[in-house]
């Protein structure tokens, strides 16, 4: 059975994605360990400890529905930075979100993110055919949500009381979405965030 989304490497100047596979535990727990994200309450990042765990719920995600879980390589020394997937996938309307983002601390005021988003996003509209993309995030992320609304996003709405998070708080969903008639404006926006003095970015979104 052919699958929407077949794994693909992409690569930029800055970064490169690749596909997740077991061996890139160690690289992953390392990476989460710079700027220690797992402590950050709000976001995705696995404990080092519990990397392993991670790996297995994305790649059964990837293969009971679709999704395509990527960890991010910095692209001048080939070090693995973070993380991101595509999931939710929704082939038969040709939609699908793109979350699960995190990234080493040291690469957070970097290139790294624009580029990624730039790849997926391209890679979602082009090769894809997608008609809308979501991005999602904690109500109170507030880092995350700028930096998902300086890509051109728009929000779409707040799922209230949406999920129980592992420290017993409900969270609060903030729905973005880029569209398909949107995508040209918004990937002009990115290639020139590319070409401009950097600012910091978000650890997660």
């Amino acid at each position: 059975m052919s699958r929407w989304i077949e794994p693909i490497e992409l690569a930029g100047s800055h970064a490169r994605l690749e596909p997740l596979v077991c061996g890139h535990r160690d690289e992953l727990a390392e990476a989460v360990r710079d700027g220690a994200l797992y402590e950050l309450w709000y976001t995705s990042a696995p404990h080092p400890d519990a990397v392993a765990g991670w790996i297995d719920t994305a790649l059964a995600q990837r293969e009971q529905a679709g999704a395509m879980p990527f960890v991010v390589r910095r692209a001048n020394d080939s070090k693995l930075v973070g993380a991101t997937r595509m999931f939710n996938v929704d082939a038969a309307n040709r939609r699908l979100e793109i979350g699960h983002t995190w990234y080493s601390a040291s690469v957070q005021r970097t290139a790294v993110n624009s580029e990624c988003k730039l790849m997926l996003l391209g890679h979602a509209f082009g090769a894809l055919g997608c008609i809308g993309v979501e991005l999602r995030t904690h109500h109170l992320n507030r880092q995350s949500r700028a930096a998902i609304e300086r890509l051109g996003a728009r929000l779409d709405g707040i799922l209230r009381h949406h999920q129980l998070l592992p420290n017993g708080t409900l969270r609060d969903t903030c729905v973005y979405s880029i569209v398909a008639a949107e995508w040209p404006a918004v990937r002009a926006n990115l290639q020139w965030q590319l070409t401009r003095p950097r600012k910091p970015e978000t650890p997660s979104c």
